[in-house]
């Protein structure tokens, strides 16, 4: 057995059971029924994952794997962000965002003017990354079998404009959710083109998974924060910190409460990146009142009621259960 498998056998006996496998006795003490398997917290036994994988992913919080988008796929997204760009088309739905620096300049009608596209779920094109069967084998590995697309993105990260408003500032991506439980939710995020330090690439703070949901809000910088670009408060910044350089393709999975963020784009180029949230049918609706996330659910429902005038008949789940496609499965809940 590898020194990795070793590690793993031991980690699995001694990690908590999950709570269905929890039987009450008459004394009123907790014991574990032998008859179901012990299991990791962070991913389930889908014989894709080796070992080195799973215990990876349950220490840090995230695993890469290469090359997985081949790269016509990402050149027939590209077309798809560029026609959208070029306002080609409309998408019923989708948020066309623009850096807080370039919306201050002149308007040029191309991707130029666009630092990211959300929720992409109603073009054809770009959903079809979220159903990509590649992508979606790996997604079962933490979500299970039934599996919702909760949360789409296109970024399209611009050169700095000198205010280092192309940065993206360290959070937990559990902060704009209110569905639970966050060890069933997982991001896929796939490099368009080759990913590194100079022109942003994604920074993780390993570890900080196993940690509790923080207080967000916009932090304080001179030159501005891009709209719902909340920072995490409260995080230590000498955790260490690892950079993921990326190439054309490769695709990182990761945890929702996974400290990550990204640095400023300090090349002419834009750094394309194309995602999607994932969780579990299975997961459920929350009401996040008298929590650290009422600040985002504000934000987001005074967003959704200036674009359609719902007033306040519109709820921060409704915006989430709209968005909200099934892609694997049933939909049993969410």
């Amino acid at each position: 057995m590898s020194r990795a498998a070793e590690r793993l056998r031991l980690l699995i006996n001694h990690l908590d059971r999950p709570p269905a496998d929890i039987r009450a006795e008459t004394t009123g003490a907790l014991s574990f029924n032998s008859s179901y398997p012990q299991r990791l917290r962070y991913s389930w036994d889908t014989d894709l994952l080796t070992p080195d994988q799973r215990l990876s992913y349950e220490e840090n919080g995230f695993i890469l794997i290469k090359n997985l988008v081949p790269e016509e796929d990402i050149d027939r997204f590209r077309s798809a962000f560029e026609r959208i760009c070029r306002q080609e088309v409309k998408v019923p739905g989708l948020m066309v965002m623009r850096d807080v620096a370039i919306s201050k300049s002149e308007f040029v009608q191309d991707q130029r003017a666009v630092s990211k596209l959300q929720d992409f779920q109603e073009d054809a094109e770009l959903f079809r990354y979220c159903n990509l069967p590649q992508v979606l084998q790996y997604v079962e590995c933490f979500t299970g079998p039934n599996i919702m697309a909760m949360h789409t993105m296109l970024i399209n990260k611009p050169p700095d404009a000198g205010k280092k408003t192309s940065r993206h500032p360290m959070h937990q991506d559990l902060h704009y959710f209110p569905f639970r439980p966050s060890d069933k939710i997982v991001c896929a995020w796939t490099a368009m083109e080759k990913v590194d330090r100079q022109n942003g690439c994604l920074v993780v703070l390993p570890g900080t998974h196993t940690g509790t949901l923080k207080e967000h809000d916009y932090p304080e910088w001179e030159g501005g924060v891009n709209k719902m670009y909340h920072g995490v408060r409260g995080y230590d910044p000498q955790h260490p910190r690892v950079h993921l350089e990326m190439e054309k393709g490769d695709t990182v999975f990761f945890h929702p409460l996974l400290i990550h963020g990204s640095g400023m784009n300090q090349t002419q180029g834009f750094r394309k990146a194309i995602s999607c949230h994932y969780a579990s049918a299975d997961c459920f609706y929350i009401d996040v009142k008298g929590t650290t996330q009422e600040n985002i659910e504000q934000e987001v429902k005074d967003i959704a009621n200036r674009k359609y005038a719902l007033g306040n008949d519109i709820t921060f789940q409704d915006t989430w259960a709209f968005r909200g496609r099934l892609v694997q499965g049933e939909r049993t809940s969410l």
